[in-house]
């Protein structure tokens, strides 16, 4: 008798685990896929002198502990762009951590080529107090803007 207590106890237990699966307890659904965004500029000057880069291609948000990591890759108009950056857009609806992508262009002329050959990818390291009241994370390029949520 024993035996199918604990047996069914076990069972038990194990149920109620696959619904941590699509709690928000889980730390894997702290954030959605990403999607498209409306672009949202700033019409103040920039204070970086480097261009936005052309398409946001991918946007991934990983936990870590103590935090995340907001992943952006960008596709640039043509080859050799670099020093790419993920810089705040300061004054954004409550909620929403808002970014702008730019890349320093090269310096001289080049080629278009292949997307893959001119994908940058840059990153931010975001806190858990930073995260706090945070439900949207957008990042903004110069033909496009993508977003995840919570």
């Amino acid at each position: 008798m024993r035996t199918v207590v604990t047996g069914v106890m076990v069972i038990g237990l194990l149920a109620g685990c696959g619904r941590v699966a699509d709690s928000r307890l889980n730390p894997f659904n702290w954030f959605s896929r990403s999607a498209p965004a409306a672009v949202t500029l700033s019409d103040a000057p920039a204070a970086d002198p480097r261009p936005l880069i052309d398409q946001i291609a991918t946007l991934e948000v990983t936990q870590n502990p103590g935090g995340a990591v907001v992943r952006a890759t960008g596709v640039a108009d043509r080859q050799g762009f670099y020093e790419g950056a993920l810089l705040r857009v300061p004054g954004t609806e409550p909620g929403v951590l808002a970014y702008e992508f730019r890349a320093a262009p090269p310096p001289t002329a080049t080629r278009v080529s292949t997307e893959r050959s001119r994908e940058v990818t840059v990153a931010e390291y975001l806190t858990n107090r930073q995260l706090g009241g945070i439900r949207e994370i957008r990042v903004s390029g110069a033909r496009n803007a993508r977003a995840v949520r919570r």
